[in-house]
């Protein structure tokens, strides 16, 4: 494949971010009266204006070139088309064909897979309205009223995100519990509060055999037994979500209650399969299939749309101009919305097991920065703590500003300040406040002398730090799944520029091999293994509190 140093695009990429970096956004506005227009964009109910950046006409324009030069459109449609674009695992990216509207045509080895994702969602969304209505009882006879969905990565943090965002769409008969750690203590806190009677239990894994969730998923088994004392209760209050039905069946489940996906569904692009089923049964088959078509509006939008109107493009290129030519190595997801307070932990996984790889697709070593760290909170509450450094730190952090115009549930007056602020700090970050400003200002309050001459330096705040502004129209399922399905598109063209893989995650397996090896040691102290001094010490030491 052609080195990505070679192409001219790429080349002008770092020169403009060198040039750039010193870019007066404050004079920028001033000159350009029509800036805000011509970097803005609408499409599927969400507005991108991303007017407050490091960039120019010049800049923009040789990003989408970088684009082209590197292949955006072609991988585009062999994603779409259901090419084994995973090439290290041999296997299709087919998460758009999990929100393709029933009748669609998408071939992978020569069938067409989206009458199995239909039958599948069938299967979800009937059993989940079993439950939601009160059909689906208990051992012994009652109502469900709690699930529990033990999983973990993707198999939890896309389903706990999507309940959170959408509790006001949520039922009012069902409470949701999420279950990932290995730590008992979330497990055992969960089930503390809760009646077995009443509990139906989501043990999410696709083989069967995750360490982490098969070791809840028994203690969660062990505690229903015990207390309704019948082994065959396992059978009406567990079901899974996975493609092992041995290993199912031999748990206690019956397989009728199994819903499988397919191994060209990611793990973090999973949440509108089958692993879903705790956002079906806590919104509903309407409300779920909006948030598919939302996504699948964004697919659309991302598939069609020129690259200079694209917003997962946009977005995406950005994150390279700052990345590699501006050396920025976070990215800021900051929504001002409380029901998206999970979605930063969210993208985090999306962005950093996708793109944090250091291996170009042909094997070859990347020499340049990829995928960044991805980090956030609710942008109110963010405001008092970690935005010091934003103002006045010395590290370029670009942010992604969040929010729904709409609020049902908060007042116009709550509403009023939140938007505020929102737009607020956007404008702050881009327009500093100068030395003369800071002066002016502490004259105006009486302040002379050596006094004001000490202060000025430590009130005055550089500016022409870039944000981006998104604004959904109401967060509902449909904006909702089109925001998810913007920054999955925006991850895979980042992958493309940089000449790697976003799809596969063999980073998160080291880890988990050393850990099975030392679990023996732990156990067992006849066992010696072959580690560094420091982990044989730690070993012994922490071997010594467990026996």
């Amino acid at each position: 494949m052609t080195a990505l140093s070679s192409l001219p695009a790429w080349q002008t990429t770092l020169s403009q971010a060198a040039q750039l970096r010193s870019i007066d956004l404050r004079q920028a506005f001033a000159s350009d009266p029509d800036r805000a227009q011509r970097f803005s964009l609408k499409a599927c109910g969400i507005l991108l204006d991303y007017s407050k950046n490091r960039v120019d006409d010049a800049a923009m324009a040789n990003l989408f070139a970088l684009a082209r030069a590197t292949g955006v459109e072609t991988k585009r449609e062999q994603q779409f088309a259901g090419a084994a674009i995973n090439i290290t695992e041999g296997r299709s990216v087919l998460h758009t064909a999990l929100r393709a509207p029933a009748g669609s045509v998408i071939d992978v080895d020569g069938a067409n897979v989206v009458p199995q994702v239909q039958d599948v969602l069938a299967r979800t969304a009937g059993f989940a309205e079993k439950v939601r209505t009160g059909q689906w009882l208990g051992h012994d006879g009652r109502a469900i009223t709690d699930i529990v969905n033990i999983g973990i990565g993707g198999s939890d943090l896309g389903p706990f995100m999507v309940c959170e965002a959408l509790r006001d769409f949520g039922s009012k008969q069902l409470k949701m519990h999420f279950v990932s750690t290995v730590d008992g203590w979330q497990l055992a806190t969960v089930l503390e509060q809760l009646n077995p009677a009443t509990t139906l239990v989501i043990i999410a894994s696709k083989t069967f055999t995750t360490q982490e969730t098969l070791t809840n998923a028994k203690a969660a088994r062990q505690w229903l037994v015990n207390t309704l004392g019948d082994e065959s209760a396992v059978a009406k209050h567990f079901v899974a979500v996975s493609t092992n039905a041995e290993a199912v069946s031999a748990f206690g489940i019956d397989t009728a209650n199994m819903f499988g996906f397919w191994n060209w569904v990611g793990g973090r692009y999973s949440l509108w399969s089958a692993i879903g089923l705790p956002i079906l049964l806590y919104i509903g088959e309407t409300h779920f299939r909006a948030m598919l078509a939302g996504a699948h509006a964004m697919d659309q939008h991302f598939k069609s749309a020129p690259l200079e109107q694209n917003l997962p493009v946009i977005l995406a290129l950005l994150g390279v101009f700052y990345i590699n030519g501006m050396g920025a190595s976070t990215q800021l997801i900051s929504p001002y919305n409380q029901p998206l307070h999970r979605l930063p932990a969210y993208l985090q996984q999306l962005d950093m097991e996708s793109n944090g790889k250091s291996v170009r697709l042909d094997g070859q070593a990347v020499d340049y920065h990829t995928g960044p760290v991805i980090w956030g909170e609710p942008g109110i509450n963010a405001q008092h703590a970690y935005y010091q450094l934003l103002h006045q730190g010395t590290e370029l952090v670009p942010i992604d500003f969040i929010a729904a115009l709409e609020n049902p549930k908060s007042s116009l007056e709550h509403n009023t300040i939140l938007l505020a602020n929102f737009l607020a700090q956007t404008e702050a970050l881009m327009r500093g406040k100068n030395e003369a400003e800071v002066r002016a200002e502490l004259q105006a309050q009486g302040l002379t002398g050596e006094a004001l001459e000490q202060l000025v330096p430590h009130k005055v705040f550089g500016g022409n730090r870039p944000t981006n502004t998104l604004l959904l129209d109401q967060l509902t399922p449909s904006s909702l799944g089109s925001l998810i399905a913007l920054y999955e598109h925006k991850v895979f063209v980042q992958g493309v520029v940089w000449g790697i893989n976003s799809y596969d995650q063999w980073g998160v397996e080291l880890g988990k091999q050393l850990a099975k090896t030392i679990e023996a040691e732990l156990r067992d102290p006849s066992i010696q293994g072959k580690h560094d001094a420091s982990t044989n010490r730690l070993i012994d030491y922490v071997r010594k509190a467990l026996n």
